[in-house]
């Protein structure tokens, strides 16, 4: 597998403009095999129901008979599950969960496409790529915005934007680079697949169902294009100062070194996403004035924003202990709010629950929240955390029934006992040249 992948990889990075006309060939029961062993067992079911237990029951037999429908093109892409999980702006994002066998082929297929973008992926990009993730991508922007004098911050939101792919200019994109025909029938199926809500089918015009396996590497081929590529070879070299991208999935922001390169970056941005079909929220999409100089100006006023949010982290200016202006990422509000409220539901739930395995759950709970906002500068933020889960496991202990009140000195015995996680930075960043 890796030696196949390999291959692809180096034939991509040698001929940029190469555009594949045969990679179904690498397809067999060995890919297919691997693709399988990298598909979470423990996901959602799709609309037959079946669990990966069901389909490792006759596993061979499964991926021959899937192999050969690939290949013949006689596979139908079933249609993808809806679900909804709440957004932080109290709205709900609409996930499409697709069946266990149709995750494997989509996780073969990704596999085939992944050795050839990556070659032509951008260092702007970070979300759902190898080897890359959120921290990279909060370190690489802090490190922008102090080491390059970024001074103004262009705040990007896209309107649904994995529901606004128009599959027209997606395979305009895909054509620059594959071509095959077993593979590009495949990505069509399930671009043209059902969705399945409330036991009505209905077929979307537009779009790739967020939660398919496949979903997010198209999405980051189709801005790509549209984005990175216009910003790195278009745009940079046209500004007076210096500027950068950094880009998570649709999540972006750009950094300035003057307000009037942000400002023309800006208008000429809006043109540019509707070229391909896309839309910038016009109330998320904000200039931030950024400046760390007018935190020392007395009276100084402006009408401008002057914090802003990537990756669930309020990005601010802040004096370190030897009295040097750094960026400090600091947990968002709303997704502190959203935190302190699950972990509160957590323990009204499981208040009846034996003491050992309450403390398990909230340690998992903690230490997950850690591991991902424990960075830098956000002590404050996971302390606070960690003293209000104290509190809602005592308030709901309190409350198992009329006879439950615990003295707090008792509490903090049991605390002494089954000790909840401390607050730990797991990422510590510096300042990288």
């Amino acid at each position: 597998m890796s030696t196949k992948r390999k291959r692809i990889a180096e034939l991509a990075r040698i001929h940029p403009g190469l555009v594949f006309t045969s990679l179904n060939h690498y397809l067999d029961y060995e890919w297919l095999l691997y693709a399988y062993q990298l598909t979470r067992k423990d996901g959602a079911v799709g609309i037959d129901g079946q669990t990966a237990a069901d389909y490792a029951a006759n596993l061979e037999g499964n991926l021959r008979d899937l192999l050969e429908r690939l290949k013949s093109g006689r596979y139908q892409a079933p249609a993808v599950r809806r679900h909804y999980i709440p957004k932080g702006d109290g709205g709900q994002r609409p996930l499409g969960i697709p069946t266990f066998e149709d995750k494997v082929a989509q996780r073969a297929v990704v596999l085939l496409l992944e050795p050839i973008y990556e070659q032509d992926f951008h260092d702007c990009s970070y979300g759902f790529r190898p080897q890359r993730n959120a921290h990279q991508a909060l370190r690489s922007l802090r490190n922008h915005i102090m080491d390059e004098s970024g001074k103004w911050i262009l705040d990007v939101d896209l309107r649904k934007y994995f529901d606004s792919i128009e599959h027209t200019k997606l395979r305009a994109v895909l054509d620059k680079r594959v071509v095959d025909g077993v593979i590009r029938k495949l990505i069509d199926k399930w671009l043209k697949a059902g969705i399945m809500e409330q036991g009505r089918l209905y077929y979307a015009a537009s779009g790739t169902p967020q939660g398919g396996v496949i979903s997010p590497l198209l999405a980051n081929v189709f801005l790509h294009y549209a984005l990175d590529e216009w910003f790195v070879k278009a745009v940079q070299p046209r500004l007076v100062g210096s500027a950068s991208l950094t880009r998570y999935a649709d999540d972006f922001v750009m950094v300035f070194q003057t307000i009037s390169d942000a400002s023309r970056v800006w208008k000429a941005l809006e043109g540019r996403m509707q070229r391909f079909g896309l839309q910038l929220h016009p109330e998320k999409t904000q200039l931030i004035d950024f400046r760390f100089r007018r935190l020392q100006q007395q009276g100084w006023h402006s009408d401008r924003a002057t914090t802003f949010n990537f990756l669930g982290f309020t990005h601010v200016w802040s004096k370190s202990r030897r009295g040097k202006w750094i960026v400090l990422q600091r947990t968002a509000k709303d997704r502190l709010a959203r935190t302190l409220k699950a972990i509160n539901e957590r323990c009204r739930l499981m208040r009846h629950d034996p003491i050992r395995e309450q403390q398990r759950r909230l340690s998992a709970m903690l230490k997950g929240h850690y591991s991902y906002f424990g960075i830098t500068g956000n002590g404050r933020a996971l302390r606070l955390v960690h003293h209000q889960v104290e509190r809602y496991w005592h308030k709901w202990l309190c409350r198992r029934s009329r006879k439950s009140h615990i003295p707090w000195r008792n509490f903090r015995s049991l605390l002494n006992l089954l000790p909840l996680p401390r607050p730990q930075i797991v990422h510590s960043y510096t300042r990288a040249s």
